[in-house]
Protein backbone atom coordinates (compact mmCIF):
# COMPACT_ATOMS: atom_id res chain seq x y z
CA UNK A 1 0.00 0.00 0.00
CA UNK A 2 1.63 3.08 -0.87
CA UNK A 3 2.90 5.61 1.43
CA UNK A 4 1.14 8.98 1.61
CA UNK A 5 3.88 10.99 0.36
CA UNK A 6 3.55 8.49 -2.72
CA UNK A 7 -0.68 10.31 -3.27
CA UNK A 8 0.55 13.95 -2.71
CA UNK A 9 2.27 13.87 -6.60
CA UNK A 10 -0.80 12.55 -8.23
CA UNK A 11 -3.45 14.98 -6.63
CA UNK A 12 -1.15 18.27 -7.87
CA UNK A 13 -0.73 16.51 -11.22
CA UNK A 14 -4.46 16.60 -11.53
CA UNK A 15 -5.04 19.65 -10.44
CA UNK A 16 -2.51 21.21 -13.14
CA UNK A 17 -4.59 18.84 -15.76
CA UNK A 18 -7.78 20.68 -14.51
CA UNK A 19 -6.24 24.17 -15.34
CA UNK A 20 -5.45 23.48 -19.02
CA UNK A 21 -7.87 25.42 -21.49
CA UNK A 22 -9.71 22.11 -22.47
CA UNK A 23 -11.06 21.60 -19.06
CA UNK A 24 -12.30 24.36 -18.12
CA UNK A 25 -15.58 24.01 -18.29
CA UNK A 26 -16.01 21.11 -15.57
CA UNK A 27 -14.64 23.73 -13.35
CA UNK A 28 -17.49 25.86 -13.85
CA UNK A 29 -20.95 26.07 -11.33
CA UNK A 30 -23.95 24.11 -13.04
CA UNK A 31 -26.60 26.31 -14.48
CA UNK A 32 -29.27 27.22 -12.29
CA UNK A 33 -27.18 25.96 -9.07
CA UNK A 34 -25.60 27.27 -6.38
CA UNK A 35 -22.42 28.66 -6.73
CA UNK A 36 -19.79 27.31 -3.71
CA UNK A 37 -18.10 30.54 -1.79
CA UNK A 38 -14.25 30.07 -2.10
CA UNK A 39 -12.84 30.96 1.09
CA UNK A 40 -15.59 29.20 3.68
CA UNK A 41 -17.65 32.54 2.70
CA UNK A 42 -21.82 32.23 1.51
CA UNK A 43 -23.33 30.63 -1.18
CA UNK A 44 -24.52 32.82 -4.07
CA UNK A 45 -26.90 32.04 -7.14
CA UNK A 46 -26.08 32.96 -10.49
CA UNK A 47 -29.12 34.99 -10.22
CA UNK A 48 -27.41 37.71 -7.73
CA UNK A 49 -24.43 37.59 -9.68
CA UNK A 50 -26.18 39.06 -12.82
CA UNK A 51 -27.63 41.66 -10.69
CA UNK A 52 -24.92 43.02 -9.07
CA UNK A 53 -23.08 43.06 -12.29
CA UNK A 54 -25.52 44.74 -13.91
CA UNK A 55 -25.42 47.77 -11.73
CA UNK A 56 -22.14 49.61 -12.56
CA UNK A 57 -22.87 49.30 -16.09
CA UNK A 58 -26.17 50.79 -15.58
CA UNK A 59 -25.02 53.71 -13.91
CA UNK A 60 -22.73 54.85 -16.53
CA UNK A 61 -25.34 54.42 -18.88
CA UNK A 62 -27.33 57.19 -16.95
CA UNK A 63 -24.20 59.50 -16.56
CA UNK A 64 -23.46 59.44 -20.27
CA UNK A 65 -26.86 60.10 -21.21
CA UNK A 66 -26.87 63.08 -18.97
CA UNK A 67 -23.52 64.44 -20.39
CA UNK A 68 -25.17 64.09 -23.91
CA UNK A 69 -28.44 65.85 -22.81
CA UNK A 70 -26.29 68.89 -21.08
CA UNK A 71 -23.69 68.71 -24.54
CA UNK A 72 -26.99 69.81 -26.46
CA UNK A 73 -28.18 72.23 -24.28
CA UNK A 74 -26.15 75.24 -24.96
CA UNK A 75 -26.06 78.55 -22.75
CA UNK A 76 -27.78 81.23 -24.49
CA UNK A 77 -24.53 83.48 -24.23
CA UNK A 78 -22.69 80.79 -26.29
CA UNK A 79 -25.09 80.91 -28.84
CA UNK A 80 -24.43 84.83 -28.79
CA UNK A 81 -20.94 84.74 -29.26
CA UNK A 82 -21.10 81.56 -32.07
CA UNK A 83 -23.93 83.39 -34.22
CA UNK A 84 -23.42 87.24 -33.81
CA UNK A 85 -26.26 89.20 -34.94
CA UNK A 86 -26.41 91.34 -38.13
CA UNK A 87 -26.33 94.35 -36.05
CA UNK A 88 -22.90 93.57 -34.41
CA UNK A 89 -21.46 92.25 -37.45
CA UNK A 90 -22.57 95.38 -39.73
CA UNK A 91 -21.41 97.94 -36.83
CA UNK A 92 -17.80 96.08 -36.27
CA UNK A 93 -17.44 96.25 -39.82
CA UNK A 94 -18.18 100.05 -40.62
CA UNK A 95 -16.16 100.74 -36.99
CA UNK A 96 -13.40 98.92 -39.11
CA UNK A 97 -13.39 100.42 -42.38
CA UNK A 98 -13.70 104.11 -40.39
CA UNK A 99 -10.95 103.72 -38.37
CA UNK A 100 -8.69 101.93 -41.49
CA UNK A 101 -9.68 105.35 -43.58
CA UNK A 102 -9.27 107.94 -41.21
CA UNK A 103 -5.26 106.76 -40.50
CA UNK A 104 -4.81 106.79 -44.46
CA UNK A 105 -6.27 110.17 -44.61
CA UNK A 106 -4.29 111.80 -41.80
CA UNK A 107 -1.34 112.72 -44.72
CA UNK A 108 -1.05 115.99 -42.47
CA UNK A 109 -1.04 114.58 -38.92
CA UNK A 110 2.62 115.08 -38.55
CA UNK A 111 5.52 117.20 -40.01
CA UNK A 112 7.01 113.42 -41.43
CA UNK A 113 3.64 112.30 -42.89
CA UNK A 114 2.98 112.23 -47.30
CA UNK A 115 1.65 115.52 -46.78
CA UNK A 116 3.60 117.05 -44.11
CA UNK A 117 4.47 119.99 -46.46
CA UNK A 118 0.99 121.43 -46.49
CA UNK A 119 0.57 120.64 -42.37
CA UNK A 120 1.08 124.45 -41.74
CA UNK A 121 -1.69 125.61 -44.20
CA UNK A 122 -4.28 122.92 -43.12
CA UNK A 123 -3.24 123.85 -39.56
CA UNK A 124 -4.75 127.31 -40.57
CA UNK A 125 -7.88 126.30 -42.26
CA UNK A 126 -8.55 124.64 -39.31
CA UNK A 127 -8.12 127.40 -36.69
CA UNK A 128 -10.60 129.58 -39.18
CA UNK A 129 -13.56 127.17 -37.63
CA UNK A 130 -12.29 127.07 -34.24
CA UNK A 131 -14.62 128.30 -31.24
CA UNK A 132 -12.13 130.56 -29.92
CA UNK A 133 -11.84 132.42 -33.05
CA UNK A 134 -15.91 132.33 -33.78
CA UNK A 135 -16.50 133.84 -30.41
CA UNK A 136 -14.33 136.19 -29.79
CA UNK A 137 -14.81 137.40 -33.41
CA UNK A 138 -18.45 137.90 -32.57
CA UNK A 139 -18.22 139.87 -30.10
CA UNK A 140 -15.76 142.07 -31.38
CA UNK A 141 -18.46 142.34 -34.47
CA UNK A 142 -21.05 143.06 -31.68
CA UNK A 143 -19.48 145.88 -29.80
CA UNK A 144 -18.85 147.66 -32.87
CA UNK A 145 -22.50 146.88 -34.28
CA UNK A 146 -24.40 149.97 -34.82
CA UNK A 147 -27.79 148.88 -36.34
CA UNK A 148 -30.29 147.15 -33.87
CA UNK A 149 -31.06 144.35 -36.74
CA UNK A 150 -27.30 143.18 -37.02
CA UNK A 151 -27.12 143.35 -33.14
CA UNK A 152 -30.07 141.08 -33.45
CA UNK A 153 -28.14 138.47 -35.57
CA UNK A 154 -25.14 138.51 -33.73
CA UNK A 155 -26.61 137.86 -30.15
CA UNK A 156 -27.96 135.13 -31.73
CA UNK A 157 -25.28 133.88 -33.41
CA UNK A 158 -23.08 134.35 -29.72
CA UNK A 159 -25.38 132.48 -28.33
CA UNK A 160 -25.47 129.49 -30.96
CA UNK A 161 -21.65 129.67 -30.76
CA UNK A 162 -22.09 129.13 -27.04
CA UNK A 163 -24.57 126.65 -27.67
CA UNK A 164 -22.43 124.19 -29.62
CA UNK A 165 -19.14 124.60 -27.44
CA UNK A 166 -21.12 123.38 -24.84
CA UNK A 167 -23.26 120.67 -26.48
CA UNK A 168 -20.04 119.11 -28.68
CA UNK A 169 -17.94 119.14 -25.55
CA UNK A 170 -20.66 117.26 -22.97
CA UNK A 171 -21.14 114.86 -26.00
CA UNK A 172 -17.19 114.14 -26.39
CA UNK A 173 -16.96 114.08 -22.21
CA UNK A 174 -19.44 111.44 -22.80
CA UNK A 175 -18.33 109.08 -25.47
CA UNK A 176 -14.50 109.65 -24.99
CA UNK A 177 -13.61 108.51 -28.20
CA UNK A 178 -9.78 108.86 -29.66
CA UNK A 179 -8.87 110.23 -32.73
CA UNK A 180 -7.21 108.10 -34.94
CA UNK A 181 -3.83 109.25 -33.94
CA UNK A 182 -4.41 109.69 -30.41
CA UNK A 183 -2.67 113.01 -30.72
CA UNK A 184 -2.40 115.59 -27.40
CA UNK A 185 -4.43 118.30 -27.51
CA UNK A 186 -3.38 121.59 -28.24
CA UNK A 187 -3.61 124.62 -25.84
CA UNK A 188 -6.73 125.91 -28.17
CA UNK A 189 -8.34 122.87 -27.69
CA UNK A 190 -8.85 123.00 -24.29
CA UNK A 191 -9.70 126.48 -23.93
CA UNK A 192 -12.64 125.23 -26.20
CA UNK A 193 -13.46 121.99 -24.38
CA UNK A 194 -12.61 120.19 -27.86
CA UNK A 195 -10.67 117.36 -26.25
CA UNK A 196 -11.86 114.20 -27.80
CA UNK A 197 -12.71 113.04 -31.47
CA UNK A 198 -16.85 112.50 -31.18
CA UNK A 199 -18.28 114.56 -32.44
CA UNK A 200 -16.01 116.97 -34.52
CA UNK A 201 -16.26 120.45 -33.17
CA UNK A 202 -15.00 122.04 -36.16
CA UNK A 203 -17.26 119.85 -38.22
CA UNK A 204 -20.34 121.05 -35.95
CA UNK A 205 -19.20 124.90 -35.51
CA UNK A 206 -18.34 125.55 -39.51
CA UNK A 207 -21.78 123.46 -40.31
CA UNK A 208 -23.87 125.64 -37.91
CA UNK A 209 -22.30 128.92 -38.55
CA UNK A 210 -22.51 128.64 -42.39
CA UNK A 211 -26.27 127.46 -42.70
CA UNK A 212 -27.09 130.48 -40.04
CA UNK A 213 -25.07 133.01 -42.30
CA UNK A 214 -26.22 132.10 -45.62
CA UNK A 215 -29.94 131.99 -43.70
CA UNK A 216 -29.43 135.42 -42.29
CA UNK A 217 -27.19 137.48 -44.97
CA UNK A 218 -28.10 138.53 -48.36
CA UNK A 219 -24.69 137.20 -50.53
CA UNK A 220 -24.46 136.44 -54.07
CA UNK A 221 -24.09 132.86 -55.50
CA UNK A 222 -20.13 132.43 -55.47
CA UNK A 223 -20.23 133.52 -51.96
CA UNK A 224 -22.60 131.00 -50.78
CA UNK A 225 -20.52 128.41 -52.58
CA UNK A 226 -17.11 129.80 -51.02
CA UNK A 227 -19.41 129.28 -47.56
CA UNK A 228 -20.21 125.71 -48.48
CA UNK A 229 -16.91 124.63 -49.62
CA UNK A 230 -15.22 126.48 -46.61
CA UNK A 231 -17.17 124.54 -44.16
CA UNK A 232 -16.47 121.38 -46.00
CA UNK A 233 -12.89 121.98 -45.81
CA UNK A 234 -12.66 122.95 -42.15
CA UNK A 235 -14.58 119.90 -41.36
CA UNK A 236 -12.23 117.45 -43.62
CA UNK A 237 -9.29 119.41 -42.24
CA UNK A 238 -8.89 117.92 -38.92
CA UNK A 239 -9.37 114.25 -40.52
CA UNK A 240 -6.12 115.19 -42.88
CA UNK A 241 -4.66 116.48 -39.13
CA UNK A 242 -5.32 112.76 -37.66
CA UNK A 243 -7.66 114.77 -35.08
CA UNK A 244 -10.64 113.07 -36.14
CA UNK A 245 -12.43 110.39 -38.25
CA UNK A 246 -14.55 109.99 -41.04
CA UNK A 247 -17.72 109.91 -38.73
CA UNK A 248 -16.81 111.80 -36.23
CA UNK A 249 -16.94 114.95 -38.91
CA UNK A 250 -20.16 113.03 -40.47
CA UNK A 251 -21.72 113.49 -37.16
CA UNK A 252 -20.53 117.00 -36.18
CA UNK A 253 -22.25 118.43 -39.75
CA UNK A 254 -25.69 116.75 -38.49
CA UNK A 255 -25.09 118.26 -35.50
CA UNK A 256 -24.17 121.56 -36.20
CA UNK A 257 -27.56 121.71 -38.50
CA UNK A 258 -29.56 120.57 -35.62
CA UNK A 259 -28.14 123.16 -33.41
CA UNK A 260 -29.15 125.60 -36.39
CA UNK A 261 -32.51 124.21 -36.39
CA UNK A 262 -32.89 125.04 -32.17
CA UNK A 263 -31.76 128.15 -33.05
CA UNK A 264 -34.26 129.16 -35.08
CA UNK A 265 -36.40 127.77 -33.01
CA UNK A 266 -35.97 129.81 -29.58
CA UNK A 267 -34.92 132.91 -31.91
CA UNK A 268 -34.13 136.00 -29.53
CA UNK A 269 -35.98 139.04 -30.53
CA UNK A 270 -34.53 142.28 -30.82
CA UNK A 271 -35.67 143.76 -27.80
CA UNK A 272 -34.35 140.56 -25.60
CA UNK A 273 -31.36 141.04 -27.56
CA UNK A 274 -30.57 144.88 -26.57
CA UNK A 275 -31.74 143.73 -22.82
CA UNK A 276 -28.60 140.93 -23.45
CA UNK A 277 -26.23 143.67 -24.73
CA UNK A 278 -27.55 146.21 -21.90
CA UNK A 279 -26.49 143.47 -19.21
CA UNK A 280 -23.24 142.62 -20.83
CA UNK A 281 -22.10 145.77 -20.66
CA UNK A 282 -22.81 146.79 -17.21
CA UNK A 283 -25.50 149.32 -18.16
CA UNK A 284 -28.80 148.06 -17.82
CA UNK A 285 -31.05 149.17 -15.33
CA UNK A 286 -34.35 147.57 -14.23
CA UNK A 287 -35.82 151.24 -14.09
CA UNK A 288 -35.46 151.87 -17.68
Amino acid sequence: MPSGHGMRPRTRDRNNVLSRPEFLSLNQPPRGGVVPAERGGSTRRPGQIKHQTSQPSEEPTESANKDRKESNKMPEEDCMQLNPSFKGIAMNSLLAIDISLSKRMGVCAYTSSSWGGCRSMVVLLALTGHGVTWITGTIVCLTRSNTLAGQEVLVNLLLALILDVMTVAGVQRLVKRRGPWEMTPGFLDYVAMDVYSFPAAHASRAAMVSKFLLSHLVLAVPLRILLILWAFLVGMSRVLLGKHHLTDTVCGFALGLLHFSLMETVWLPSSTCQTLISIGTLSWSPFS
